[in-house]
């Protein structure tokens, strides 16, 4: 079963393209691990401070391989620029 996650940032003022550049080296990445069908950060055209990372894996096995590589990213300029927590809501196809 596919799983879809969708996670939504709200950066500081005026981060947005900062955020978004700061991403794309792990968005590339990410995009050639084992299962990854889709992992592409959104930025909003109303409002560029805010992005979505649309995320579709194939399974659960891969989502946990996934996290586990996440764990060992140096995520901390980009919790710098976060205004608030991201919030994440999880679907399955």
């Amino acid at each position: 079963m596919a799983i879809r996650l969708l996670i939504a940032s709200k950066v500081k003022p005026g981060q947005g393209k900062a955020y978004a550049q700061a991403f794309a080296h792990i968005e590339k990445e990410t995009q050639s691990e084992p299962g990854c069908e889709q992992y592409e950060l959104f930025q909003s055209v109303q409002n560029p401070d805010k992005l979505v990372l649309m995320e579709r894996w194939t399974d659960q096995a891969s989502l946990d391989a996934h996290m586990e590589i996440m764990k060992k990213r140096d995520m901390s300029a980009h919790s710098a620029m976060r205004a608030e927590p991201p919030s994440r809501e999880r679907y399955e196809v």
